[in-house]
């Protein structure tokens, strides 16, 4: 099961790359390639797993993925189900700033933006404020060819320098080196993880899963993910909640979003909650819909 690296392949006439995609489900396999990456998600919910983080993503999110970060945009449990009838759509740019444009990028003029880029060189989730216009100016990029294409990118990169209230996706510190076994085998774990976290999972179970014993699974996995195994596992779970709880049209109530994402126990349910998100699931739901003009 190969998911580190992934190469990209540029046609003779194009150094930044659109790609609209519209399928099942997204690509299932953590990866990383050397371009940054700039993805509209225009239909399907999921998480995306990007270096030692998560971030819960629906229709409308846009995220730019640094250079050589290992990521995983993570379909729901439905998109995967027997008969599903369930598609995702997205639209994403390509660019490498120090390949293909790093001529380009090594410009004066292009000196501040670099140096952005280079500074959450990780990447980051754009504010829902902001999606709008990034959406536009990503969709302008796609539609054009040629000279024209460039152009529109470089407004798009000087509309992200201008942005205000991005999320970073993983902290400054975290190293994106690791190699292609230790991919693999991180990859499967996850993997593992997101299938299940909506039942009881054991640390021997998910060991297992790695090849190793349960000491060695918990150092290896605090090495790579900078988090405890049961730690990682409740954000999981709690980020679906989180989905749940906001799901457009009809959400889910606090009890059955706690059971539907693998919690046994109410008051578990919001302890946890309160410890990762600082509030309580019903002060969450109310800070939400006050956000959004609920």
């Amino acid at each position: 099961m190969k998911v580190l690296p992934f190469t990209i392949l540029y046609p003779d006439d194009k150094s930044v790359i659109a790609e609209q995609i519209e399928q099942p489900h997204f690509y299932q396999f953590l990866h990383r390639h050397d371009e940054c990456q700039l993805t509209l998600v225009e239909k399907g919910a999921g998480i995306l797993i990007a270096g030692n983080n998560m971030h819960a993503f629906r229709p409308g999110d846009i995220f730019l993925i640094g250079g050589n970060l290992p990521h995983l945009f993570k379909s729901n449990p439905e998109y995967f189900a027997p008969g599903s009838t369930h598609t995702i759509k997205a639209t994403s740019l390509y660019f490498n700033i120090n390949g293909t444009m790093g001529g380009l990028f090594n410009l004066p003029e292009m000196k501040a933006v670099k140096a952005f880029l280079q500074a959450g060189k990780h990447g980051f989730k754009v504010a829902a404020a902001h999606n709008t216009v990034v959406a536009a100016g990503i969709h302008a990029v796609h539609a054009a060819s040629g000279l024209e294409a460039l152009q529109r990118f470089l407004e798009l990169l000087t509309t992200l320098h201008s942005l205000k209230g991005s999320v970073p996706l993983c902290p400054v510190d975290y190293s994106a080196e690791m190699s292609e076994s230790e991919g693999i085998r991180l990859s499967r774990i996850l993997s593992f993880i997101m299938q299940r976290y909506n039942t009881p999972v054991s640390l021997e179970e998910v060991a297992a899963v790695a090849y190793m014993t349960p000491p060695a699974f918990c150092r290896y996995f605090k090495r790579h993910t900078g988090r405890k195994f049961v730690n990682f596992l409740n954000e999981v779970r709690i980020n679906e909640a989180c989905k749940n709880l906001t799901r457009p049209g009809k959400p889910d109530g606090i009890a059955d979003a706690a059971y539907n994402a693998g919690f046994n126990s109410i008051t578990n349910f919001n302890r946890v909650f309160k410890s990762i998100k600082g509030h309580s699931p019903r002060e969450y739901i109310a800070q939400y819909n006050a956000v959004n003009g609920f």
